[in-house]
């Protein structure tokens, strides 16, 4: 089966509506652990057309990013000429074209891939040891699923039409066994968008051992 990494096109280059209620999170988190260092680098994994990177940027953070989608990255480049934004994908060796940072981001886009696991290990690569993986991605706990059956809402959470969307729904429990698996440590998570039980996103915090 061949895969088509380049097919995604984008509307324009805003920070998207889950970026709303997820980059305060990830500024949160991003903002205690870098805790006043000079050195602020920021490795975006699926950069989109770049709104993220941009925020980030505003902050102060030195951000470098990638993505599958020549569109997205086209977009990015007209926007934020300023910003570090290529034609990449998590199953490039990106640790070897970029090098390592003390942050990995990557926001709503595990549940679009076909190899989680190839995924999970270039972020490891992409991680300084002490530095810290990122992850969101949509919540997917038994109460909310058990809602959006009980109101007809599977078709439109999920996707099933939309090439290259949703086809993986991860649990707090797949997550975290995802992350330590690439050698991933001492994993938290924190839930945005409504409350824990049915937020909208869950975002994973996870420390590459020293």
């Amino acid at each position: 089966m061949s895969v088509e990494l380049d097919a995604t096109t984008y509307i324009h280059a805003r920070p998207t509506t889950a970026h709303s209620y997820i980059l305060p999170a990830v500024l949160g988190v991003l903002e205690g652990h870098f805790a006043g260092s000079a050195k602020r680098d920021v490795f975006d994994l699926g950069c989109g057309t770049g709104g993220a990177a941009a925020t980030l940027a505003e902050k102060g953070y030195s951000v470098v990013g990638v993505d599958p989608s020549s569109d997205g990255i086209a977009k990015a480049n007209v926007n934020y000429p300023g910003l570090r934004l290529k034609v990449g994908s998590a199953y490039d060796e990106l640790s070897r074209d970029y090098g390592t940072f003390d942050a990995v981001i990557s926001l709503e886009v595990v549940e679009h891939v076909y190899d989680p696991r190839a995924f999970t290990s270039t972020m490891y690569d992409l991680v300084k040891p002490g530095g810290i993986a990122v992850v969101s991605t949509p919540y997917h706990g038994y109460l909310k699923n058990l809602a959006l059956a009980a109101l007809g809402k599977m078709d439109d959470h999920f996707m099933p039409l939309k090439d290259h969307g949703h086809i993986k729904f991860w649990s707090r429990n797949t997550l975290g066994t995802l992350l330590l698996g690439a050698g991933f440590g001492s994993i938290r998570f924190e839930y945005v968008g409504r409350i824990p039980a049915f937020a909208k996103s869950m975002i994973a915090v996870a420390e590459k051992p020293l």
